[in-house]
């Protein structure tokens, strides 16, 4: 959830060109929440209403936010591109596509037919996305500065793919591009991590706008828990160690989390928050099933009690940011 576009006197103004492609990620933190809520109503009976509360407004957001940047799309195509062009805010054009990779699991008891046209779009669109992206950063030089934890949307959200497969019936059918899908996301997930890393020492601190999005280099081993065990069948070995691995990082980043709201003013770029912390969640709800203890049913608990916390914070002040007409300052 990064803004980073300029903005020029001289340049035309559509409608909602303001509006930052990065927003889908509340959509993403929104669907993640809701899965694992049904997750936990599986896991530990908890209350079902509220899957299926923040399934609906995952669905509003999206629909909306879908509407919205096509009218930008229209009206102001050069922004889009420029957008897009984009060294940092380019990466962020996998959150819609990785949000019709996970809609798709909320629609599939309601709408099959739907639930899958919507995934086949956001699987191909996140491959060509990731083909596209690996080809620009070797093709053109890049700046050491903007190696940012956004770079890892477009590629490791590759692993997004096999997360809705099973739910639309295609397990057997779509096995090998569920191996293909997560091989990809995972292997990528190394050097990018390690440049992060190396940039995040090394050179000057990100700036507070940038600051949530430290919370996605989570989002690899995370989401590639999921997306591994969802692809394999089982938590095994490597299973583990990317839960493991989750835990660790997810230590040290909320840790740096810890004064963001007095770093910087809210904007929508926190949403970069969500769907990591959702994704957690997840994976440790998801871990319990095969580690039942004490220890793992108080991390789950924890993890989705802060998940839950942080998106519904983020909601509220979304919407009355909206309500109060600030939507356009809080894109900035």
């Amino acid at each position: 959830m990064i803004s980073t576009q300029a903005q020029t006197p001289t340049e035309s103004q559509g409608l909602f060109s303001y509006l930052p492609i990065a927003l889908f990620g509340s959509v993403m933190g929104l669907t993640g929440l809701s899965l694992t809520w049904r997750l936990a109503h599986s896991s530990f009976n908890a209350p079902l209403w509220i899957s299926n509360v923040l399934e609906g407004v995952a669905l509003i957001s999206f629909i909306t936010l879908v509407i919205s940047y096509t009218l930008k799309a229209i009206t102001n195509f050069t922004k889009v591109r420029s957008e897009f062009m984009h060294p940092i805010a380019g990466s962020m054009f996998g959150t819609p596509l990785i949000s019709m990779l996970l809609i798709p699991i909320l629609l599939a008891n309601q709408n099959l037919l739907v639930a899958r046209g919507i995934w086949v779009i956001g699987a191909i669109g996140m491959t060509l996305l990731a083909w596209f992206m690996i080809l620009r950063w070797i093709s053109i030089r890049q700046q050491f500065e903007n190696a940012v934890p956004a770079w890892i949307v477009p590629v490791v959200g590759m692993i997004d793919i096999p997360l809705a497969v099973p739910a639309l019936g295609w397990a057997n059918e779509l096995h090998g591009f569920m191996v293909f899908a997560t091989a990809v996301g995972l292997f990528f997930a190394i050097p990018l991590f390690t440049i992060i890393v190396s940039r995040l020492m090394f050179a000057e601190p990100l700036p507070p706008a940038l600051q949530p999005s430290l919370l996605i280099l989570t989002a690899p081993f995370a989401v590639g828990f999921s997306a591994y065990t969802t692809t394999v069948g089982q938590i095994d070995g490597f299973a583990q160690i990317l839960y493991m691995l989750m835990l660790f990082v997810l230590a040290i980043v909320i840790v740096r989390m810890r004064h963001l709201a007095y770093c910087c003013p809210f904007r929508v770029s926190w949403w970069a928050v969500s769907f990591p912390l959702a994704a957690s969640a997840n994976a440790a709800l998801r871990y319990t099933t095969f580690a039942p203890h004490w220890a793992t049913y108080t991390i789950a608990v924890l993890l989705l009690g802060l998940a839950s916390l942080v998106i519904m914070l983020l909601l509220i002040r979304t919407v009355f940011g909206i309500l109060r007409g600030e939507l356009k300052t809080l894109s900035t």
